[in-house]
C-alpha cells in the first residue's frame, strides 16, 4: 500500500470509523454459524433481555463479555454460534403496556384479552427494534438468522411439552396454598421475586376473651387487620400456663365468632406471651397449622389488597387503612392494651414495589425436591457445571438444598397460557397440548406461566427442542458458556440447570461466568430514584463503543462489581487514540508493502528481536488468561504491550532505521511493524472490534475481515530471550538517564557526558553494538563505554542490571540557581510537615476524625518528611560541588 492509498484519517474519530461497519459485518455474514463447516462448534446463548425498554450498562457489560468470547473462538477456528433473542417478560411488559393504556384513558379490560395481547405484540416489535439498534451500536457479533423470542411458535411448543410432561410425572400440581401476592399487579410471585426490606412496624398486644367469661388470653400480632380471618389461638402443648385452656373457646373481638384454643409444637413458648393467633388464609405457617388441625380458611381480603365482605364493616377499605381503624376500635374496647415499636423484615414485590401479601390462592406449582436433587448430584460429578469464580457454586447449591416448590402461575394476559382446561359441569381438569375435543364444554385456565418457566428452557428450546433429531440441537447443545450477573443465579441459572437435566439429560452449559453489578462512581447501586444511571448509548455517542467495551470488560475481575468511571472511559479513548496514531505512523512508513512482502528471516536489530519476543509472550499470556475468563488481566497485558512496549519504545526505536540509509534494515523494520501490528490488532479485536477492523483493513493483510482472521499463535522461531535481555538493559539505561536529568532539572535537549561501566566484556559488546540507541535517546555529549570504568568526579550515578552509569554534574547546571530552587522547595515541604503535624497534635481532631482520615494524615506526614529529607540531602550534595 502506498502513502496515497492510506485511508485512515489523521484524527481518531470513533463515530466516523464505527459508522456503517456493523452493517458491513452483517452483509458479509461473518457472525453466522456454519454448521456445514466441519469446525468444532462453540455455543453461547444470550441471556434474553426483556422487551420492556432500553438496555442498561449491566446488559452492555454482560453482552460485551460474550462478544469477546465468541469473537475469540471464531478467530481460533471454531464454528461459533452466539444466539440472540429476547424475553417476553410477563409482569414487566404487561405493566408497561397497561401504563401506556392508562395514559390513553383505557384499561386492559376495556380492550379484552385478545386485543390487549395484540397491543402487547405491537409493543414487543417496537422495543425489539430498539434493542437490536443498541446491540448494533455495541458491535455485538450475533447470528440474527437464529434469533428467538420466548413467545415464538417453537418456544411455545417447548413450554407446552415441558408443562405437560412434568404434569404427567406429577411434578406439576395445582393446589390451594398461601402464596406471595402482589396487590398492585394482582398476581402471584415466586419467593425470589420478593425483596425483603426492614420496615419500622409495631407489635399490637391484645386480649382475646374466653367464651365462658372466665378470663382472657394474650396474643400479639404485626398485622391486626388479619384477625378478622382468625380461626384459632395456638399454644405449645407443654406450656404449663395454658394446658388447662386447651380445647376451650375464645370470642374473636369485633367479629364475635367463637374459635378454639389448640395445642401445636410450632408455637415458641419463649416468644411473647406464648400464645399466637392462627389465620390460615393469610399466613404460610398458620396455613400449615390449619391443615394439621383441620381449621377453616377465611380469606378477608380481595386481590387488590382491600378488605372483602367477610371483613364486615371494614369491607372495601384498603388493608393499611383497615389496620388503623381496627387498632382504633380495639383500643376503645380495651382489647388492645399495648403497642410496641418493632423493626421487622417485610416482603416487597420486585416489580411493583408493593408490600407483598401472604394470600390464600389456588395456583400451579412445580414440585422442586426431585428436580433439585438431580441438579445437586450433578455438581459431584466430572461433567458438572463449572462456576467462575467457583465460590458461586456454593451460593447455587445452598439455594438448591433449601428450595421450596415453585409457584408458576401468574394472573396475567401476556405470556404462555397454562395448557389446562376445566370441565364446565364436572370441574374435571385436563392438561394437554391441545384443547379437549368437545372444547365447548371446557374452559381454559386464564393464567399464564411465570416468565422464568420459559427462560429456564432457553439453552435447548432455542435449538429446536423438543425435536431432538434436529441437526441444530445435536450440533450446538449443550452450550459452552453462559455469562450472567450473580443477582440471577436463583432466578435463572438454577432453573436452566434442573430443566436441562430433566429434559435433555445433560448440563445446559459447561461454564457459567458470573459478573457483578455496575455501580455508580461512589459505589452506590445505579437506580432511577437516585438519578445516577448511565445510558451506554450516551457513552458510545461521546467516546465510541470500543472505549466503553474495553472499560466494561477489563475493569474488574470475575464475580466483582464494577464502578463506572467517566475518567477511565476517557483514558481508554486516549489509549485508542494512541493506537490510531501509532498505526498511522507505521502505515505511512510501510511504503506500499503487501502481505506477501512481510519477511522476518533476515538480520534483526535488538529492538526488532525484543518486540517480536514480547509479542510472543503477550500472545501466550492473553490466550491463557482469556481461557480462564481473566479479562481484566488480559486488558492489562494488552495495554502494557501496546502503550509501553510498542508505542513508547519500539516505534521510537524504529524511526532510526526508517529514517536511515540502510535499505535492508528499513525492510526488516517495515516487516516487523506490519507483523506486530497485524497480530496486535487481532489480539485486541474481540475487545475493540471497530478500531481494529479499520486499522487491519489498511494493513497488509489476508482475508476479508479481521472478524474471521486467525487468532495469533506464538512463533517460537521469533523468540530471542538473549536479545530481549539486551534490550531491557538499554531501556533501563535510558530510563535511568531520564530520571537523573529530571531530578537535576536538565532537559533531554541539553547534551551531557555519559559514562557506562559494564560488568563484563559481553555487556560491553552489547552496549557498543547498540550505541546508536543510547546516543539517540540519552543525547550524550560524549559516550564512554568500558568494563568496570572509573566513575568521573562529581557525578551522579545509577545502577542497572549488568552496568552502572555516571553523569558528571559540572557544567550541567547553575549550582547557585539550583540551590535557590531547592531551598524554596524545602520551605514548601517544611510548611506541609508543620500543617499536618499541627493536625495530628490537635486533640479535638484526633478524637473526632474517623480512623481512615487520621491514617491518611499520618501517611501524608511520612511522605512529606521523606520529601523534606531528600531535598535537604540534595542541597548538601550541591554545596559539596
Amino acid at each position: 500500500m502506498s502513502n496515497e492509498e492510506l485511508t485512515m484519517p489523521t484524527k481518531y474519530d470513533p463515530q466516523a470509523i464505527e459508522k456503517g461497519r456493523y452493517e458491513w459485518w452483517l452483509k458479509g455474514k461473518y457472525f453466522e454459524a456454519q454448521p456445514e463447516s466441519g469446525k468444532k462448534p462453540y455455543t453461547i446463548v444470550i441471556p434474553p433481555p426483556n422487551v420492556t425498554g432500553k438496555l442498561h450498562l449491566g446488559h452492555a457489560w454482560d453482552t460485551t463479555l460474550q462478544d469477546i468470547m465468541t469473537r475469540m473462538k471464531r478467530m481460533q477456528g471454531y464454528d461459533a454460534l452466539w444466539l440472540p433473542g429476547m424475553d417476553h417478560a410477563g409482569i414487566a411488559t404487561q405493566a408497561r403496556v397497561e401504563g401506556k393504556l392508562r395514559e390513553e384513558g383505557i384499561t386492559r379490560y376495556d380492550l379484552g384479552r385478545e386485543k390487549f395481547v395484540e397491543e402487547t405484540w405491537k409493543w414487543k416489535e417496537e422495543y425489539a427494534d430498539h434493542i437490536r439498534e443498541q446491540w448494533a451500536k455495541l458491535g455485538l457479533g450475533l447470528d440474527y438468522s437464529r434469533e428467538r423470542f420466548t413467545l415464538d411458535e417453537g418456544l411455545s411448543k417447548a413450554v407446552q411439552e415441558v408443562f405437560v410432561t412434568l404434569y404427567n410425572k406429577k411434578l406439576i400440581y395445582r393446589g390451594e396454598y398461601i402464596i406471595n401476592w402482589d396487590p398492585a399487579t394482582k398476581t402471584a410471585l415466586s419467593d425470589i421475586e420478593v425483596i425483603h426490606k426492614d420496615v419500622q412496624g409495631a407489635f399490637y398486644h391484645m386480649r382475646y376473651p374466653l367464651a365462658d367469661g372466665t378470663g382472657s388470653i394474650e396474643i400479639a400480632t404485626t398485622r391486626p387487620e388479619t384477625m378478622l380471618g382468625d380461626t384459632a389461638v395456638a399454644v405449645h402443648p407443654e406450656d404449663e400456663r395454658y394446658k388447662h385452656l386447651i380445647g376451650k373457646m375464645v370470642t374473636l373481638p369485633i367479629v364475635g365468632r367463637e374459635i378454639p384454643i389448640i395445642a401445636d409444637d410450632y408455637v415458641d413458648m419463649e416468644f411473647g406471651s406464648g400464645a399466637v393467633k392462627i389465620t390460615p388464609a393469610h399466613d404460610p405457617n398458620d396455613f400449615e397449622i390449619g391443615n394439621r388441625h383441620d381449621l377453616p380458611r377465611i380469606l378477608v381480603m380481595k386481590e387488590d389488597g382491600s378488605m372483602n365482605a367477610l371483613a364486615g364493616k371494614y369491607d372495601g377499605m384498603d388493608r393499611f387503612e383497615c389496620r388503623k381503624e381496627i387498632v382504633k376500635d380495639l383500643q376503645e374496647t380495651a382489647v388492645l392494651f399495648k403497642i410496641e415499636e418493632h423493626l421487622h423484615s417485610v416482603g416487597h414485590s420486585e416489580r411493583s414495589g408493593a408490600v407483598v401479601e401472604p394470600y390464600l390462592s389456588t395456583q400451579w406449582f412445580v414440585k422442586m425436591q426431585p428436580l433439585a436433587e438431580e441438579a445437586i448430584k450433578l455438581q459431584a460429578q466430572e461433567g458438572k457445571v463449572n462456576f467462575v469464580p467457583d465460590r458461586f457454586e456454593h451460593t447455587y447449591l445452598q439455594w438448591m438444598e433449601n428450595v421450596h416448590d415453585w409457584c408458576i402461575s401468574r394472573q396475567l394476559w401476556w405470556g404462555h397460557r397454562i395448557p389446562a382446561w376445566y370441565h364446565n359441569e364436572t370441574g374435571e381438569v385436563y392438561v394437554g397440548h391441545e384443547a379437549p375435543k368437545d372444547s365447548e364444554n371446557w374452559r381454559q385456565d386464564n393464567d399464564v406461566l411465570d416468565t422464568w418457566f420459559s427462560s429456564a428452557l432457553w439453552p435447548f428450546s432455542t435449538m429446536g427442542w423438543p425435536d431432538v433429531d434436529n441437526e441444530e440441537f445435536k450440533r450446538y447443545y449443550p452450550t459452552d458458556a453462559l455469562v450472567t450477573g450473580y443477582d440471577i443465579i436463583f432466578f435463572w441459572v438454577s432453573r436452566m440447570i434442573f430443566q436441562g437435566l430433566e429434559f435433555t439429560d445433560q448440563r445446559p452449559f459447561k461454564d457459567v461466568l458470573i459478573h457483578g453489578l455496575v455501580r455508580a462512581e461512589d459505589g452506590r447501586k445505579m437506580s432511577k430514584s437516585l438519578g445516577n444511571g448511565v445510558d451506554p448509548m450516551d457513552v458510545i455517542e461521546k467516546y465510541g463503543a470500543d472505549a466503553l467495551r474495553y472499560f466494561l470488560s477489563t475493569g474488574s475481575s470475575p464475580g466483582q462489581d464494577l464502578r463506572y468511571s467517566t475518567e477511565k472511559v476517557e483514558a481508554i479513548w486516549n489509549f485508542a487514540n494512541k493506537i490510531w496514531n501509532a498505526s498511522r505512523f507505521a502505515l505511512m512508513n510501510m511504503d506500499g508493502m503487501t502481505y506477501d512482502e512481510i519477511n522476518l528471516t533476515g538480520e534483526k536489530s535488538v529492538a526488532d528481536a525484543w518486540i517480536l519476543t514480547r509479542l510472543n509472550e503477550t500472545i501466550e499470556q492473553v490466550t491463557k488468561l482469556a481461557d480462564k475468563y481473566e479479562f481484566g488481566e488480559v486488558g492489562r497485558a494488552l495495554y502494557n504491550f501496546i502503550w509501553d512496549d510498542f508505542c513508547d519504545w519500539y516505534i521510537e526505536m524504529a524511526k532510526l532505521p526508517l529514517y536511515g540509509e540502510d535499505e535492508t534494515a528499513k525492510k526488516m523494520t517495515r516487516s516487523v511493524l506490519a507483523y506486530v501490528l497485524d497480530n496486535t490488532m487481532r489480539l485486541l479485536h474481540p475487545f475493540m472490534p471497530f478500531i481494529t477492523e479499520e486499522i487491519w483493513q489498511n494493513l497488509p493483510h489476508q482475508g476479508e475481515s479481521i472478524t474471521v482472521a486467525a487468532w495469533p499463535v506464538a512463533d517460537a522461531a521469533l523468540t530471542d530471550h538473549t536479545r530481549a535481555t539486551d534490550m531491557k538493559l538499554l531501556m533501563d539505561i535510558i530510563r535511568a538517564v531520564r530520571t537523573i536529568r529530571a531530578e537535576v532539572n536538565t532537559p533531554m535537549s541539553k547534551k551531557v557526558p555519559l559514562t557506562l561501566s559494564a560488568k563484563d566484556a559481553a555487556t560491553v559488546t552489547v552496549l557498543e553494538s547498540n550505541r546508536m540507541y543510547i546516543e539517540r535517546f540519552c543525547n550524550p555529549e560524549t559516550l564512554t563505554i568500558g568494563e568496570n570504568s572509573q566513575a568521573p568526579e562529581k557525578s551522579m550515578s545509577a545502577v542497572v542490571t549488568g552496568a552502572e552509569l555516571f553523569l558528571p554534574l559540572e557544567g550541567l547546571l547553575n549550582i547557585d540557581e539550583e540551590i535557590a530552587r531547592l531551598t524554596k522547595e524545602l520551605a514548601k515541604w517544611q510548611s506541609e510537615v508543620k500543617r499536618v503535624q499541627g493536625k495530628l497534635s490537635n486533640e479535638r481532631f484526633m478524637s473526632k476524625a474517623p480512623e481512615a482520615v487520621v491514617e491518611e494524615e499520618r501517611a501524608k506526614e511520612k511522605d512529606y518528611l521523606e520529601k523534606y529529607a531528600a531535598v535537604e540531602r540534595r542541597i548538601e550534595e550541591m554545596k559539596e560541588i
